[in-house]
């Protein structure tokens, strides 16, 4: 229980750190964060909760990270399911605190039938102004899945070599809370940046409609980039001497 209420807290600090930095501070005129604040709060949420709860949990706080570690021999296959619901219920609760926020303020609501709204990821469509940003068409769903992929299996590919038992395991939360804030510099213009499908789901689960329906892809992608990513480390960088 110990080690899911860990998993619970860190994935709630990811969606309210990382979206509520999204949806409250990104686009102020003149003083908002803008993509680069944005990424830094991601990771900086991951590097917090991986030295404050880290050493209960493992500290994944992303179905993604469960499943790659599992493929990668570090995780057991029995308490795959418990993490990963734990995940999502920490994810889906910061979400209903960043909704309750949000409509506190006056004016605030998010138009629902937007690409990004509420932070929510997306492909196929354009979240920056459509004039000037790659024609307002926004990338393929093909694009969108090979970026999610890519970016998760070294994202993976990081986690296991920081945490590796020749590493110096001190640094492993600076290390992967870096990856996440430069995955997100990359991907943010792509699909909102997902890598991690409980921050997906919480999010998509207030948006409905789009959101709902492209959910999908912020499953299958990660998951599978995590799962190659654990295979390719264990199999050819490992070493099992």
């Amino acid at each position: 229980m110990r080690k899911l209420l860990a998993e619970f807290f860190g994935t709630f600090w990811l969606v309210f750190g990382g979206c509520g930095a999204a949806v409250f501070a990104a686009g102020i005129p003149n003083i908002g964060i803008g993509l680069v604040g944005v990424s830094l709060a991601f990771g900086l949420t991951v590097l917090t909760m991986a030295y404050a709860v880290g050493h209960i949990s493992g500290g994944h706080f992303n179905p993604a990270v469960t499943l790659g570690l599992w493929a990668g021999g570090r995780f057991s296959e029995k308490e795959i399911l418990p993490y990963i619901v734990s995940q999502v219920l920490g994810a889906t609760a910061a979400a209903g605190v960043l909704y309750l926020i949000l409509n506190g303020g006056s004016g605030t609501e998010f138009a629902a039938d937007s690409a990004g709204a509420f932070a929510s990821n997306f492909y196929e469509s354009n979240a920056f102004d459509p004039k000037t940003y790659y024609n307002g068409v926004g990338f393929s769903m093909g694009a969108a899945f090979l970026a999610e992929f890519i970016l998760t299996m070294f994202f993976l590919i990081i986690i296991l070599g920081a945490t590796d038992r020749f590493a110096n395991g001190k640094f492993a939360g600076i290390a992967i809370g870096l990856a996440l804030t430069l995955i997100h510099l990359i991907s943010i213009p792509i699909t909102n940046t997902s890598v991690n499908p409980a921050r997906s789901t919480s999010q998509a689960l207030f948006v409905q409609g789009e959101a709902l329906g492209q959910l999908w892809l912020f499953w299958v992608a990660p998951i599978a980039g995590a799962i190659a990513a654990g295979f390719i480390y264990k199999n050819l960088l490992q070493d099992n001497k």
